[in-house]
């Protein structure tokens, strides 16, 4: 008897160690302990004196690094001009998708022809587009730009196309019933019906995109992030490297957590997936 009378307590006491890890403060709490750790165990892979210091860097010197890049505001410099090219080259891939993709997604034609070609050149890795970029632009921009495009084009399309072509056909039905027609049946419908699969696509094309770009710049000698760490190797300045490692890892997560993210968001709820 006294042994039921003691189960609820425990019982009680693991769903609110449940709650609190679920919680903000405790899903923050167990990131922050884990990259505390991450550091420590950096720091003393460092103070192992395995490799020399051109090699792997401290956290101090990393920190020291990133301080002295944006006080000099070259840092800055490198990455709105890096978010500049990444901009232009997404938005143009982001109006070629949708367009493409919705053509795709509904003409059969276009799926057996363009459809298979796409699928195949998604597979080509998007840094073989940039001899030919700089064979037809130059060593400029626009080359860099272009290898952007191509990035995240095929994969944005295909999102699209895939989730076109997987609208449920009592959606369409349905409408067609009560006389949409045209563009409106797009806008109306199969765009929101497909946004789920799209959106998976607009995320995936974007990481294409800012791996791309970082790989043209990282040829190509102009102000950005992937120069950054050309010269840092240059320079055997692995701080400087690892700390615009780091810079671009923060900036793909803001956009991120602060584009996408909310977008997910949006979506799981007004499909009933929150939960």
């Amino acid at each position: 008897m006294a042994e039921a009378i003691k189960q609820p307590p425990a019982l009680s006491a693991e769903t609110s160690s449940r709650s609190w890890r679920s919680s903000i403060w405790g899903r923050w709490s167990v990131r922050l302990l884990f990259y505390v750790l991450l550091i420590a165990a950096w720091q003393l892979l460092f103070n192992s004196n395995i490799w020399q210091d051109f090699v792997l860097p401290s956290p101090p010197e990393v920190l020291n690094s990133l301080a002295t890049g944006f006080r000099s505001g070259f840092f800055l410099q490198s990455a709105l001009a890096s978010l500049g090219r990444l901009a232009i080259g997404y938005a143009i891939s982001l109006f070629l998708g949708l367009v493409l993709g919705l053509l795709i997604g509904r003409v059969s034609l276009l799926k057996e022809t363009l459809g298979s070609l796409f699928l195949g050149l998604q597979a080509l890795p998007s840094i073989c587009w940039l001899p030919l970029a700089t064979l037809w632009f130059g060593l400029n921009d626009q080359a860099i730009i272009f290898v952007v495009v191509m990035g995240a084009l095929f994969s944005i399309t295909l999102g699209v196309e895939s989730g076109v072509r997987n609208t449920s056909p009592v959606y369409l039905k349905a409408a067609r019933n009560m006389g949409t027609r045209g563009l409106a049946l797009y806008t109306q419908v199969i765009f929101p019906a497909a946004f789920p699969t799209i959106l998976n696509g607009l995320k995936q094309g974007w990481s294409f995109a800012w791996r791309s770009l970082m790989a043209g710049e990282l040829l190509y000698n102009t102000v950005g992030l992937g120069n950054l760490l050309e010269t840092g190797r240059d320079l055997l300045d692995s701080a400087q490297v690892v700390g615009v490692m780091l810079l671009i890892i923060t900036i793909g997560v803001a956009i991120d957590a602060l584009i996408f993210g909310p977008l997910e968001k949006r979506t799981r709820t007004r499909w009933g997936l929150v939960g």
